[in-house]
């Protein structure tokens, strides 16, 4: 570990080694490892529309704060959603430093690129092409997320998606982050040595075998979620009902049994 750190210190006018260089590449190793993560879970509970509107509606409420505040509070998922957009920001910005700052450079980097016909040089520019586009993509559905927080359910989600024309976004928002993040894992993995045992380079083909079939889960995991926001949404934009709050199932239940109780009475 320290031979690799000692590899990416620079030098100061002064002739001394500079530990700037190595800080910078542990924070955009670790703001990347926990972006990464932090979409997987974000995933999951997106597909939680799989199983049911109503668990949906239970973890969009358990992220709310419902176990604190009896009705949530949006405003705390616009916090969350603020903290990890400036961490975005953040390793976008130190990512940066990795990619070529004109054609020229690019044009030398894809030429070594193409000699060597590495396979892991390969996922680097892929990573570099998904990051690039997720600057954009990831920024617009992080500041809808902060600003619409209320917003958030089996009919709020799906409505956004389908009739607010989001779904070509999300489309290649998933597509990005997919193979960003697990990517990403991949080279930290192998970057700062993990897991590499007594033979890393039999270490290194399972990771990478390890990366594909995660890929291939969320991507598969995303498209079905996706699918059925969209399904939902084609339905309500069928049933004119666009724009209207998703209501529990045990709520309507509990509704009807006490219209029927009050009219009982009278």
């Amino acid at each position: 570990m320290s031979d690799l750190i000692e590899g990416y210190l620079g030098k100061t006018e002064e002739g001394k080694k500079s530990r700037l260089p190595a800080k910078l590449d542990f924070m955009q190793s670790f703001t990347g490892g926990f972006l990464a993560l932090f979409m997987w879970g974000h995933m999951l509970f997106v597909s939680s529309i799989l199983i049911s509107k109503d668990f949906m509606y239970t973890i969009t409420k358990f992220f709310e704060g419902s176990f604190i505040f009896n009705e949530g509070q949006p405003i705390i998922v616009s916090i969350i959603a603020f903290i990890v957009f400036v961490i975005f920001i953040v390793h976008a910005a130190l990512g940066m430093r990795k990619l070529p700052s004109n054609f020229k450079q690019y044009q030398v980097m894809k030429a070594h690129a193409k000699s060597m016909n590495h396979d892991d040089t390969k996922l680097w520019f892929t990573q570099a092409f998904t990051g690039f586009a997720m600057f954009f993509l990831g920024s617009v559905h992080l500041y809808i997320i902060m600003t619409h927080a209320d917003a958030i359910g089996p009919y709020e989600s799906a409505d956004r998606v389908w009739s607010e024309y989001m779904w070509p976004l999300y489309i290649l928002l998933l597509l990005a982050v997919e193979f960003h993040g697990t990517i990403g894992l991949y080279r930290l993995c192998v970057k700062w040595g993990w897991f590499d045992g007594e033979n890393p380079k039999a270490t290194r083909k399972t990771l990478k075998k390890v990366k594909w079939s995660l890929t291939v889960f969320f991507l598969v995991l995303g498209f079905a979620s996706l699918a059925a926001y969209m399904k939902i949404g084609m339905e309500n934009a069928a049933n004119g009902t666009v724009g209207q709050k998703y209501t529990p199932t045990a709520s309507v239940i509990e509704y009807k049994i006490t219209n029927k109780s009050v009219g009982g009475i009278a």
